[in-house]
């Protein structure tokens, strides 16, 4: 099959939900996710020149055991309250999501001071005297207390170039006769990424992934899963942004059940209006109503919603968000 082929016929057979593996009312959003880095623990590393994608302040760090993480940091950088917030409550819920780690600190050997802005410099410019200041000195360690380790999926992507993805408009070939996820399903996971406000939607911020174990032959995959890749421009429309998040209509017409991204950023970017399905509304409000006020707490609490710098007085209780 065509890499055009193998790739239709991962999004019509592809998942979007399956059932929590911990049942809703007892997921912990306290917690980072299973793994190695807990949010007390304080993470050395080696600062790794490696190329970046995006436009929000990241690096790669690299462990003693050769091992590279991926960190996104800053202290005015919401992405990080975000994405960490947003992954969890996917998660909760049955949705498939990357793993967002919150940790204490990162102590990062041979940073400069600002890491993100060198490592641009260098990429448009191939000069790493000039970008770095000098020579990387790995002697020099700089900490960066606002900052999570993101450590996506394991699997292979399923896509005909790079950084394809999928936009929110192929959601309509997903299809249960071929093995794809129920259209409750489909129309569910469309409700709760207007819910989060998910509005920088284009294509690559989506992954259409198959698990370890999964693989056929000529690239075919036997249970690919599509997911939110990057739900870091969430909660708002300038990101973490309670007044506007409260504001922002969940549908367009509550009398047909349509909802639409039309009032945020890019007008709803790869996001058409949808009309959803009564099973799809009963679904995702099934599932939310599990949760309860002490899980919500902890959810805007642990993310550092309540903590960030930019916020308004009214943000800063949990029990507003």
């Amino acid at each position: 099959a065509s890499v055009d082929g193998v790739r239709e016929a991962a999004l019509a057979s592809a998942q979007v939900w399956a059932p929590p593996l911990v049942p809703v009312s007892q997921f912990d959003f306290t917690a980072n996710p299973p793994g190695e880095f807990k949010v007390s623990d304080e993470i050395s590393c080696r600062f790794k020149v490696q190329k970046l994608s995006g436009g929000t302040p990241k690096f790669h760090c690299e462990l003693p055991d050769g091992r590279v993480l991926k960190i996104k940091y800053g202290k005015q950088n919401a992405e990080l309250q975000a994405e960490v917030a947003g992954t969890r409550l996917l998660r909760a819920l049955g949705f498939i999501a990357d793993d967002v780690y919150r940790v204490r600190a990162i102590h990062c050997a041979g940073c400069p001071r600002f890491p993100f802005q060198a490592l641009t410099c260098r990429e448009r410019l191939n000069l790493d005297l000039l970008c770095f200041g000098g020579a990387v000195d790995y002697t020099h360690v700089r900490t960066f207390t606002a900052a999570v380790i993101e450590r996506r999926l394991e699997g292979s992507v399923i896509e005909a170039h790079d950084g394809q993805g999928w936009s929110w408009a192929e959601l309509d070939r997903v299809n249960p006769a071929r093995g794809g996820s129920s259209r409750a399903e489909v129309d569910a996971f469309r409700l709760m990424a207007v819910v989060l406000a998910h509005w920088d939607n284009k294509a690559s911020n989506q992954r259409l992934l198959c698990p370890p174990g999964q693989e056929l032959s000529g690239g075919a995959c036997a249970a690919p899963l599509a997911m939110i890749q990057d739900p870091g421009a969430t909660f708002g429309p300038t990101r973490v942004d309670l007044p506007n998040w409260r504001a922002a209509p969940v549908w367009r017409d509550r009398a047909t059940c349509t909802i639409s991204m039309r009032t945020l950023p890019y007008s709803g970017a790869t996001f058409p209006d949808h009309r959803v399905s009564e099973a799809g509304r009963l679904m995702i409000t099934g599932l939310l109503e599990q949760l309860s006020t002490r899980q919500l707490d902890d959810l805007f609490t642990a993310s550092g919603m309540v903590h960030y710098d930019s916020i308004a007085a009214e943000a800063r209780a949990a029990t507003e968000w």
